[in-house]
C-alpha cells in the first residue's frame, strides 16, 4: 500500500501520483521541504514548498532567487493525484511533517520532529495515517530526555558559577533551532546575552514570526575591553576552540545537544559541560508519536 503513494529513489522520496519529492537529496523539479536545516533543504530544486511559518529562514538558507512557495498549515494542495497538506513537526520554527493522501492511502513523513513544548515553534501534531515515515535519530532506549525545566535549571546554575569565578560563558547550540530555544529558555535576567553572527539572523528572523526572545546584542558591538565574565554568549559549536573565543578571555563552554546524554562524546569534545537537549524525539517519544498514527506500516529513516 505505501509504494502507491511514496517510493525510495536515488534521490530521496518520491511521489509519483503528485510528481514531487519529500526533502530530496539532489536536485529535482519539485521539493517539499519539511525545514530549514540543510540536511533537509539543499540547494538547487527548480521548486520549492515548505510552511509558511519556515518561509522566512529557508530562504536565509537558500542560494538567492530560489523559488518557494508556502503553505499554511493544515491548508490543503492538489499536486495531480495527490492531496498534500502540511501538519506541525515541533523540530524547529516552520518544521512540517507531510501528508500525503492518493487513492484514500494516507502516507505522513514525519522529518525530524520531537513531542516536548517549545515556545520558538509550533507543537507537534499527530496525523492519522496508514504510513509513518519517522525520523529515529535517538531511536534506541539509553536515549530519554530529562524535563526542559531541569535542564535550563543546569545551563542558569553553570552561568551563575562562571559568574563568580569571573569567566564568560559561552552555550554552543546549532545556530538554527537549538540557539532560538536556548534563548528562549535561559533566565535572562541573570546578566547580558550576546550572539554570534550566524544566529544573529536567524534570531531576527525568529522574531519577526512573533517569537518571544530575550533582548541580545552581537560581539562586536562592544567595546574592546568589555568586561565578558557576567555574560552568556550563544554561538554554533564551530566556534569552540577558535580564535573567535580568544577576545571572551578566561571563559566556560557548554554544549547544549541530545548527544551530550553519551559521556564519551563530552570527553572527546574537551567541554566544560554537556547538557542534553535535543529537538528530537527520545525513544519513549518516538514509541508514543508512531503509536499515536495508527499506521500500519512504519518506515524508519536516520
Amino acid at each position: 500500500m505505501a509504494e502507491e503513494v511514496l517510493t525510495l529513489t536515488d534521490r530521496g522520496l518520491y511521489c509519483p501520483a503528485g510528481d514531487f519529492y519529500i526533502d530530496p537529496w539532489r536536485p529535482v523539479e519539485r521539493a517539499i521541504v519539511t525545514h530549514a536545516h540543510s540536511d533537509h533543504a539543499r540547494w538547487g530544486m527548480k521548486r520549492y514548498l515548505c510552511s509558511a511559518e519556515s518561509e522566512r529562514v529557508l530562504r536565509l538558507r537558500l542560494e538567492e532567487g530560489a523559488r518557494i512557495d508556502t503553505l499554511a498549515f493544515g491548508e490543503s494542495l492538489e499536486l495531480h493525484g495527490a492531496k498534500v497538506s502540511l501538519h506541525p513537526a515541533g523540530h524547529i520554527l516552520g518544521s512540517a511533517q507531510v501528508r500525503v493522501e492518493v487513492g484514500g492511502q494516507i502516507a505522513v513523513v514525519s522529518g525530524d520532529y520531537k513531542t516536548e513544548s517549545d515556545p520558538t515553534c509550533s507543537a507537534f501534531e499527530p496525523i492519522r495515517c496508514h504510513t509513518f515515515v519517522t525520523e529515529s535519530t535517538f531511536g534506541l532506549p539509553i536515549y530519554r530526555w530529562a524535563p526542559q525545566t531541569q535542564v535550563f535549571d543546569e545551563v542558569n546554575s553553570w552561568w551563575r558559577e562562571n559568574q563568580a569565578k569571573g569567566k564568560a560563558s559561552i552555550l554552543l547550540g546549532y545556530a538554527l533551532g537549538k540557539a532560538q530555544r536556548a534563548l528562549a529558555g535561559v533566565d535572562a535576567s541573570i546578566g547580558p546575552i550576546f550572539v554570534h553572527g550566524a544566529v544573529h539572523g536567524l534570531t531576527e528572523a525568529y522574531r519577526e514570526q512573533g517569537i518571544s526572545l530575550p533582548p541580545t546584542r552581537q560581539v562586536w558591538e562592544v567595546e574592546k575591553g568589555f568586561d565578558w565574565s557576567q555574560a552568556l554568549i550563544v554561538a554554533p559549536p564551530s566556534a569552540a576552540g577558535s580564535p573567535w573565543v580568544r577576545r571572551f578571555g578566561d571563559h566556560s563552554t557548554a554544549f547544549l545537544s541530545g548527544w551530550m546524554a553519551i559521556r564519551g562524546t563530552r570527553r572527546r569534545r574537551a567541554l566544560d559541560r554537556g547538557v542534553a537537549l535535543s529537538d528530537h524525539v527520545d525513544w519513549p517519544s518516538l514509541l508514543g508519536a508512531i503509536q499515536a498514527t495508527g499506521a500500519e506500516d512504519v518506515w524508519v529513516t536516520h
